[in-house]
């Protein structure tokens, strides 16, 4: 088994039952399966893809960094690492940190970056949780585009189709609902 399909059968036991926090509901493997598309589009390498599969394990599952060293070696944790929040953190300085740290990812962590933001944003307009009001998800987006605009070398076909996701996002805000 190679090493991306290694990741995504762990991350899917990792994630096993859990689900996004939008309305539909949908699996976690969703979300990660989007990230490593996402991340194969813009030319990623396999220890890239590898950690899209990973990027939340750490950060939502009982896997600690030293589980994914053993078994995945130490770029990929390096780059699962550089994406996990601490939610030992209260939200609002989650995402003050994201933006704060935004400038000093890797190239894989960036580009990592801006797939998982890709994501998000496309969930957060197509099926936002339900408790979110049309403010909280317009902040989101304004959010996301921060943190996205303060990543460094992010490959421009990858920072344009972002933009292009962002756009999609705030119009759907702007549709009434059906």
């Amino acid at each position: 088994m190679d090493i991306i399909d290694q990741a995504k059968a762990f991350a899917a036991r990792a994630h096993q039952g859990q689900v996004r926090k939008g309305a539909a509901r949908e699996p976690y493997i969703v979300h990660l399966e989007e990230v490593a598309a996402l991340a194969i589009r813009f030319g990623a390498d396999e220890t890239v893809i590898a950690a899209a599969w990973l990027h939340d394990t750490i950060e939502d599952c009982a896997v600690t960094a030293h589980e994914l060293r053993v078994i995945f070696g130490d770029e990929v944790t390096a780059l699962v690492e550089e994406l996990t929040d601490d939610k030992g953190l209260s939200a609002p300085e989650r995402k003050r940190r994201q933006v704060l740290n935004a400038p000093r990812k890797s190239p894989g962590a960036a580009l990592l970056k801006v797939c998982d933001k890709m994501s998000n944003v496309r969930a957060v307009a197509e099926t936002p949780p339900l408790d979110w009001p049309l403010s909280r998800r317009a902040a989101y987006l304004d959010w996301a585009e921060t943190v996205v605009a303060a990543l460094p070398g992010v490959p421009h076909h990858a920072r344009a189709a972002f933009g292009e996701a962002l756009e999609r996002a705030r119009q759907a805000l702007m549709e009434p609902p059906a």
